[in-house]
């Protein structure tokens, strides 16, 4: 995983913190692997509360902690690793 972060003022007057984090993904059922850059956002509710918000290629998304979907058939077993593992392996595959 990759961290990078950075704090903004909104409109509201309101600090967030602004995250960059990368993943691996792997479907324990059919074998894709994949890889995704995600921007996460902390802010809060108005009653104090903290609120995690996350985007991919710019849309705001569901966390990809709590429960990962596999791109290619839509299973939930999906293994997360740290950035980049995806990537190895198909450069170690012999290619055709």
């Amino acid at each position: 995983m990759k961290h990078e972060s950075g704090n903004r003022t909104d409109l509201a007057g309101q600090t967030r913190e602004t995250v960059h984090e990368a993943y691996s993904f792997a479907c324990m059922k059919c074998g894709h692997g994949w890889e995704q850059d995600y921007e996460i956002q902390h802010l809060e509710y108005t009653d104090g509360r903290p609120l995690v918000v996350y985007y991919a290629d710019g849309k705001r998304v569901p966390s990809p902690l709590t429960k990962p979907t596999c791109r290619f058939c839509d299973a939930h077993v999906v293994r997360i690793m740290r950035s980049g593992r995806v990537s190895k392996a198909e450069a170690a595959r012999p290619h055709h």
